[in-house]
């Protein structure tokens, strides 16, 4: 269901695009590239760049994060193509420390933690969230995939992504249903008996 139209007289100013891509690549690896693009719809004066027209791009930089299936960072690149400041490219080869590092809960506070403030670019470190975020997506499809419905029915090992949204709440309908040796809900017994 889309937003309903606003009730108020209004005039768009500023929009962000954040568009991430996930990849399987022929190594065995995952790339996911991500890219973000803040255009404003008006001209403005700047003073590193003299001016910035309507519809180029205040900011424009992005991401290629590599990660192997243990959602651990083996490469990182950082670009910067439009920025405020012509020196705020230069912090983008900072963001190869992201490599080592998981992609995991506690991912995004350790990212804050290591990229905040003067030590990196807030709109990288931002755009950090919903890479990680797209990297689960890309390989949890794929894993889900090659794990079929009988082997789901057995695994021993508590999936991650349990009670980490409404969906995936271990006392729900698809828990029940795809997991049920760790539903928690109130047919528990009746599921073990369906199994």
């Amino acid at each position: 269901m889309p937003l309903p139209a606003s009730t108020a007289d209004r005039k768009l100013l500023h929009t962000r695009t954040v568009k991430c891509e996930g990849y399987e690549r022929a190594d065995g690896l995952w790339d996911v590239d991500g890219w973000m693009t803040d255009v404003k719809t008006y001209s403005f004066p700047n003073r590193d760049r003299g001016e910035v027209p309507v519809g180029e791009p205040l900011h424009g930089m992005g991401f290629r994060i590599t990660y192997d299936d243990r959602m651990t960072i083996v490469d990182a690149l950082a670009v910067t193509e439009f920025a405020p400041f012509r020196i705020c490219g230069d912090i983008t080869p900072k963001f190869k420390e992201l490599i080592g590092m998981r992609m995991v809960p506690g991912f995004t506070r350790a990212v804050k933690e290591k990229f905040g403030g003067v030590n990196g670019c807030t709109h990288l470190v931002e755009m950090l969230g919903t890479i990680a975020t797209t990297a689960f997506q890309t390989i949890a499809s794929k894993r889900f995939e090659r794990i079929n419905a009988a082997k789901r029915k057995e695994t021993t090992i508590r999936p991650p992504l349990l009670d980490t949204c409404h969906s995936w709440d271990t006392n729900g309908p698809i828990v029940q249903r795809e997991f049920p040796q760790f539903y928690s809900g109130a047919n528990k017994e009746e599921t073990k008996a369906n199994s």
